[in-house]
């Protein structure tokens, strides 16, 4: 057989897997994505979502009178005549103080091929609100819980002294208190609760663009992986405290209208994990191909397509073991038992097909390389193309150094020795 046929040959075997590789792939998305619709839903209703919250909603209502023009029928004649009606005024008001203390604790929930980023919560804020307008009015005080569908315990809402946890009637998510005030009168307005939610934590001061001031927002955290959401104030501290940190916002006079929240620590996803393996396999296959192809190339042994077409099988069962034990085991422990089981297939095969030395020497070292090695960079998001980019220039480095005084012609001319009768030479290389 000659060269040329021998590289197309080992080219399908390659296609073939790519392919078997995206049905793999796209098995194990399509696993998840099914897992998600109905679990999602579960988890929500169990544990609750994501919280926004926001503070007090705050107008101030009262009526005046108002002299108003009309006329009476009298005798056949109209007669001007004046009278008083009642006009209602709403007008919305802001705070003008801000204190409120979070603290969140993370409680990783594992369900399938899905990990949920779950949290406890417990929320105590406290406004000042003084009256400047000119008339006395009706204090509407509007608090609307971050989730609607929420469970909220301990929960208290205390405006100017009187608490109306008790007696306030949630409607929408939302519970009011009305309080009567007088120009210059402050009230202090205060609430409290204990949740749960999940993904991450914000306070939304406000609905777009406004002033905040003398606003102090102080959280703790019992985790150290801390992420903020996008369009959200950065912490105008930062202190570790225990295993977690202790932040506070700060500001005595602020015009924003970002939020300030906190992402909740995220697990690597099994089903994602497995799906990317899966679709980057051909990448650690090709290479693992090269370097056998060219290890046999120069100590003249006989590789046969077929065993290549095996080899590829022994890689797939590394991506096939981990997508259906991921979903049952710890994700390191189903990938330390796929890598364990693949590289025994390649090295108990190429024992028998090549020699000892080769298969426990150059095809474990290779495999480990490009196959363990390689899908270990997709455990640390971000490093998968620069691990590739990597082993692509070492191993280009690597077989321009041992290729470099070879002469093709002579090489791809010479007949392949059979594979076990190469075995005694397999550590030798032809001389340049």
């Amino acid at each position: 057989m000659s060269a040329a046929v021998r590289i197309g040959l080992i080219g399908v075997v390659l296609v073939f897997a790519s392919i078997a590789w995206l049905i793999l792939a796209a098995m194990t998305e399509h696993r998840t994505n099914e897992q998600s619709q109905v679990l999602d839903e579960r988890v929500g209703g169990l544990w609750g979502n994501a919280q926004l919250q926001a503070p007090p909603q705050l107008s101030a209502e009262w009526t005046s009178e108002r002299k108003v023009q009309g006329t009476l029928l009298q005798n056949g004649r109209e007669l001007p005549v004046e009278r008083l009606e009642e006009e209602r005024h709403s007008e919305p008001q802001t705070v003008d103080a801000t204190r409120v203390d979070v603290e969140l604790r993370s409680d990783l929930r594992r369900k399938g091929l899905m990990w949920y980023s779950l949290y406890d919560v417990n929320f105590r804020g406290s406004w000042r609100y003084q009256h400047r307008l000119p008339v006395g009015a009706q204090l509407v005080v509007a608090f609307r819980f971050p989730d609607p569908s929420g469970v909220y315990d301990d929960f208290s809402f205390v405006v100017d002294g009187k608490d109306f946890a008790s007696t306030a009637a949630p409607a929408d998510g939302v519970v009011k208190a009305l309080v009567p005030v007088t120009t210059g009168q402050s009230v202090e307005i205060s609430v409290g609760y204990r949740s749960r939610g999940r993904d991450a934590w914000s306070y939304v001061p406000a609905q777009g663009t406004a002033v905040h001031r003398d606003f102090e927002l102080r959280m703790r955290t019992d985790f150290a992986d801390i992420d903020f959401p996008a369009q959200s104030l950065s912490p105008s501290e930062r202190t570790r405290e225990g295993s977690g940190y202790a932040l506070v916002w700060r500001f005595a006079h602020l015009v924003t209208g970002q939020s300030i929240g906190m992402l909740t620590p995220q697990r690597l996803q099994p089903g994602e994990l497995s799906s990317e393996l899966a679709l980057s396999a051909p990448i650690s296959l090709g290479f693992f191909f090269a370097v056998i192809f060219l290890l046999a190339t120069l100590r003249g042994i006989d590789i046969h397509p077929m065993n290549y077409l095996l080899l590829a099988g022994a890689f797939f069962a590394f991506h096939l073991l981990f997508a259906y034990t991921a979903d049952r085991l710890p994700v390191e422990l189903a990938f330390g038992i796929a890598s364990a089981t693949s590289v025994a297939l390649v090295v108990s095969y190429l024992r028998l097909v090549v020699s000892n030395r080769f298969a426990y020497v150059e095809a474990a070292l290779a495999q480990l390389v490009y196959l363990v090695g390689f899908s270990l960079a997709h455990f640390w998001e971000g490093l998968t193309g620069l691990t590739v980019t990597l082993l692509a220039v070492v191993t280009l480095f690597a077989v321009m150094q041992l290729t470099g005084r070879l002469r093709w012609s002579e090489v791809f001319a010479r007949p392949a020795r059979p594979a076990r009768a190469g075995a005694s030479a397999a550590a030798e290389l032809p001389s340049s």
